[in-house]
């Protein structure tokens, strides 16, 4: 990022990366809690990140953990507001270190696939379709997810909402079909990025 002169180039330098954040949200389709929520923030602390009003945007760890919700990165960032990327720290070569909390999208490697048998989820995908899903990534609200449940079968369904005690999903025997699975019950959510059709 540039250097600031003044107090006033730095808080329209916060307001161009907040509108920029803001238009990348946008493009993606996600409100300001969605996004949020996928970092474990609020919509209120995004929409402070959004109208420049954190200075942590400048930091590119801060940086890194905003975009990554959305799947994108901080070049995404920097090319909407017209400026070099922020250089990248360089990782301590000593000592203990932890990983931080920051969102991270699945490696593709790491991607996973589930063929359909049924018409369940139909006219959203039908039997014979695949759906490519990374496990870890929190769908957004009427998006495919694949859930592992305890007993180790994995489930297709549409995510509707969650809570500490359960997730509510469609597409148990048909699309409309309201289904709740406890959440002690789904060893893991992981949200469809693709469809592969026959």
């Amino acid at each position: 990022m540039a250097r600031f002169t003044s107090d006033d180039d730095a808080g329209a330098e916060g307001r161009a990366l907040g509108e920029a954040l803001s238009a990348l949200r946008r493009e993606r389709g996600l409100s300001q809690a969605e996004a949020g929520q996928r970092i474990g923030m609020t919509s209120q602390g995004w929409g402070l990140y959004e109208a420049g009003k954190r200075p942590g945007l400048f930091r590119p760890d801060v940086q890194r953990r905003l975009t990554g919700a959305l799947d994108a990165t901080p070049e995404d960032l920097a090319l909407l507001v017209g400026a070099a990327p922020a250089p990248q720290p360089k990782p301590v070569s000593d000592g203990l270190q932890a990983r931080g909390r920051a969102f991270e999208s699945p490696p593709v490697s790491e991607r996973r696939r589930l063929q359909l048998s049924t018409d369940d989820l139909a006219p959203w995908a039908a039997a014979g379709t695949v759906l490519e899903y990374a496990p870890g990534r929190w769908p957004r609200r009427d998006q495919g997810c694949v859930i592992e449940m305890d007993d180790g079968s994995l489930r297709a369904r549409l995510y509707v909402r969650s809570d500490e005690t359960e997730l509510v999903v469609r597409g148990a025997g048909a699309l409309l079909t309201i289904e709740r699975i406890p959440r002690a019950r789904a060893r893991a959510v992981g949200a469809v990025v693709a469809r592969l059709d026959e």
